[in-house]
């Protein structure tokens, strides 16, 4: 074990040396380093919501409207299909979540009941006592559409917070309907909460030619719709509540000017752009619907076929909010709106206390096992505690490349690594005290303590090693944080103690050939 290869000196010395140049952003700034290269230096390590502040948002995600689309949308099937088997509905109504009708012609019931449930299997069909039908969905499809709503809308929010540039959110589900939502860092507030509660649904309808006041009877088959334009408050359209074309369809949404007016360009994937060039070829001289979240911001006219697959959504928009809106297309629309039940607003006041609060343990805690070691261990122990230095460096190094997020049980884990990172050399340097008292020369003695130490050494940091894999498996938020230093604590302790701390006590032996340890 003294015998240490020049490969081996020359490796350890560039880890040690690199650890501290990747850590030293951390102490005086990044600033510093933004001249570098990308390889170089400069990322430093970013701090929790409890310790720069920041926004604690929990939503909930409202199912139940999901649910109501559900319905609608088989209430159109519906239409379609008897449109289709020239077999109009008589009294269709909706009743809990229920479409009830009267089929016009009696000999085509069981081929439109056929019909229904192939194209919507989840739903129970029964038979009303004047021969119409009753068609609802099952308990079982209801109850996955909510789970995939809340699967969906948190993957949205995650992509729409991504998008805005911050960095380590934490969010996740609680419960059935509610996501929690932690934003670190966070400016504006208010912004964040705009982009969060903006479903973002946009589809493409067939409308009806004329725009008109509100107090008319819809007709059948059409919804009532505001117009999101300011130049035409108050006015309304009717348009198809069928989708021609759904935003899902969307590839890419960009902020754009067109005659010096800010829009959004759009452009479909190839399924999208099919389907739009199909109802644009069809449909010339009719009113092409653009609906954002319930409202017509833009009707124009189809003056010709539209085949590119791409266009722009014109309306009364700022520069900001094309620049939000386009954001929020290429994340794709929240399946349901949300709301919000709780907001906190963490100050960074509270943040540099926890900081401040951090750095005293850390440095009270390193201050007390170095004196320790030293006082107990003589020479050996000042050699762990060079050791113990380099550790945190590279502690904080890998932190700092991995963009890990440090949070207050973090910083617990760093300090309870400082005191598990010289464990090891406890261990080594009372073996070789025991090699010592027994007889064995300097040389014999250091040999067999490191030797005879190794297997203990590992058997020890694995199993913590596997404890903390699991915290972070099954953990969450702070807990996780925890894991993630402790971790990385085991793992560079184990380097600075093993190659570390044996490499300046072989340098030392062979320069200074000592006939007693100091130990």
């Amino acid at each position: 074990m003294i015998n240490i290869s020049i490969f081996q000196r020359v490796t350890v010395a560039v880890i040690c040396v690199l650890g501290v140049l990747y850590a030293l952003p951390n102490v005086i700034g990044g600033k510093a380093f933004e001249n570098f290269p990308e390889w170089m230096p400069g990322n430093t390590i970013n701090l929790g919501l409890d310790l720069q502040g920041g926004l604690h948002l929990l939503l909930k995600v409202e199912t139940d409207v999901a649910i109501d689309e559900m319905v609608g949308n088989l209430e159109g099937d519906i239409r379609d299909i008897l449109r289709g088997q020239r077999a109009f509905p008589k009294n269709m109504r909706l009743e809990r979540r229920a479409v009830e009708f009267d089929v016009s012609v009696p000999g085509k019931r069981d081929q439109v009941r056929e019909l229904i449930f192939k194209r919507n299997p989840g739903v129970n069909i029964d038979t009303l006592d004047a021969g119409g039908f009753r068609i609802e969905y099952t308990e079982e499809a209801i109850s996955n559409r909510r789970s995939d709503v809340v699967r969906q809308a948190l993957e949205i929010i995650r992509i729409r917070i991504d998008e805005t540039g911050t960095r380590e959110p934490t969010i996740q589900r609680q419960g059935d309907e509610r996501i929690l939502l932690q934003i670190p860092g966070v400016d504006d507030p208010e912004r964040v909460k705009a982009v969060l509660n903006t479903t973002a649904k946009l589809t493409f309808h067939l409308a009806h030619p004329e725009v008109y006041g509100p107090g008319r009877r819809t007709p059948p088959g059409y919804l009532d719709l505001p117009s999101g334009e300011e130049d035409q408050e108050g006015a309304r359209y009717w348009v198809r509540r069928k989708v021609e074309v759904s935003g899902d369809s969307l590839t890419d949404a960009q902020p754009s000017f067109d005659q010096n007016r800010p829009v959004i360009s759009f452009r479909f994937d190839q399924t999208g752009a099919r389907k739009f060039g199909s109802v644009t070829s069809k449909n010339v001289h009719r009113l092409l619907a653009i609906v954002l979240d319930g409202k017509v911001v833009s009707a124009p006219r189809i003056n010709e076929p539209i085949t590119g697959g791409s266009g722009i959504i014109t309306g009364q928009f700022s520069v900001q909010e094309t620049q939000d809106l386009a954001l929020l297309l290429r994340a794709g629309a929240l399946p349901a709106p949300v709301s919000f039940l709780e907001e906190r607003t963490v100050g960074p006041g509270l943040g540099k206390d926890s900081v401040e609060a951090g750095k005293s343990a850390s440095l009270i805690g390193l201050l007390l096992v170095i004196i320790f070691m030293v006082v107990v261990y003589g020479r050996f122990g000042l050699m762990a505690d060079v050791a113990l230095l380099f550790n945190i460096a590279i502690i904080f190094a890998l932190l700092s490349v991995l963009q890990a997020t440090l949070t207050l049980p973090g910083i617990a884990g760093i300090v309870l690594t400082m005191g598990m990172a010289v464990d090891a050399n406890v261990l080594i340097f009372e073996r070789i005290r025991e090699e010592t008292r027994a007889g064995r020369g300097p040389i014999a003695s250091i040999d067999a303590g490191y030797r005879r130490a190794l297997t203990t050494i590992i058997d020890s940091n694995l199993t913590t090693l596997i404890a903390a894999v699991l915290l972070f498996a099954f953990g969450s938020g702070p807990i996780k944080g925890f894991a993630v230093t402790l971790s990385v604590g085991i793992l560079t302790s184990m380097f600075t103690a093993i190659m570390v701390t044996r490499l300046l006590i072989v340098l030392w032996l062979r320069r200074s050939r000592p006939q007693v340890l100091p130990i």
